[in-house]
């Protein structure tokens, strides 16, 4: 009798999400994994089997979400481990992005990850057991670089909400991780993924450098290897106490711990005026 997990994997036709896809079906895991394009997913994968379900999906179309949660169900009887991988980088200041640049960001990055927890969510409380991956950033957890201001305030949103889920699923026996991985050499920064501003603004000199830094320095040099970054992922659906927070990578921990610091200083600085407010 097969006893391995169900993964319920969005994103999973390139980067992080295809990686750790063929990973788990080596592993013997069941797998269904989502994209824009099935057939993307079965190009790179293969065919639907007892084992694997590729399924088409929009993440930004809570109908759509709901019928694939179902079809897995219907498939393999159980969801344990959901991960929300997919999601795209928008590059921009906050004064040249369009209201339609900023707010498909957030369709995709913050609702689309919502759809997914809001009808996966009956599932692994009714069964009292599942474990919620929701792939963050190091920028969900410090925002300060020029001309990625939006992506990051996506996944600090991101950050928050699964603070709150963890909350209110641990009733449940459903355990949930923020992931705030660095920088890992998929093709996350390449033409296609990552989206630039449709009308820049070169005054802003600190965003054009930082913008292609990671697009043309960055990019294809990232010093996180995403295989690693896979079986990490397997091995925390393992622990039998899992953490709400996990950074991954040493340039994700570096980032963490300049904002700990700065936040500490900020803390001491100014402890007299803040907390002056009291009656």
């Amino acid at each position: 009798m097969n006893t391995k997990k169900v993964w319920f994997i969005t994103g999973a036709s390139k980067g992080l999400g295809l990686i750790l896809t063929k990973k788990l079906l080596l592993e013997g895991y069941n797998v269904a994994s989502t994209s824009r394009n099935k057939q993307a997913l079965i190009k790179e994968i293969g065919e639907e089997n007892e084992k694997f379900l590729p399924i088409e999906m929009d993440l930004t179309k809570n109908e759509n979400v709901k019928k694939a949660i179902e079809t897995t169900i219907s498939h393999f009887g159980r969801i344990d481990v959901l991960i929300n991988n997919a999601g795209y980088s928008q590059i921009g200041t906050l004064e040249e992005l369009s209201e339609e640049e900023v707010e498909n960001n957030f369709k995709v990055n913050v609702f689309g990850s919502l759809n997914v927890i809001r009808n996966a969510s009956q599932y692994l409380r009714k069964q009292k057991s599942g474990h919620i991956f929701n792939i963050a950033s190091v920028g969900g957890y410090t925002g300060n670089f020029a001309g990625f201001g939006i992506y990051c305030s996506t996944k600090f949103a991101v950050a928050g909400f699964t603070e709150a889920l963890a909350e209110e699923m641990k009733l449940f026996g459903v355990y949930t991780t923020i992931v705030y991985p660095g920088y890992f050499r998929t093709n996350f920064l390449s033409e296609g993924s990552v989206k630039t501003p449709k009308n820049p603004i070169e005054e802003y000199e600190s965003a054009r450098e930082m913008e292609q830094a990671h697009l043309k320095d960055i990019n294809g040099n990232q010093p996180n290897d995403p295989e690693k970054g896979a079986e990490v992922l397997i091995a925390l659906s393992k622990q039998e106490h899992p953490p709400i927070h996990f950074f991954m990578g040493e340039d994700a921990y570096h980032y963490a711990n300049l904002k700990i610091d700065a936040i500490k200083e900020a803390l001491k600085e100014h402890k007299t005026l803040g907390t002056s407010t009291g009656f």
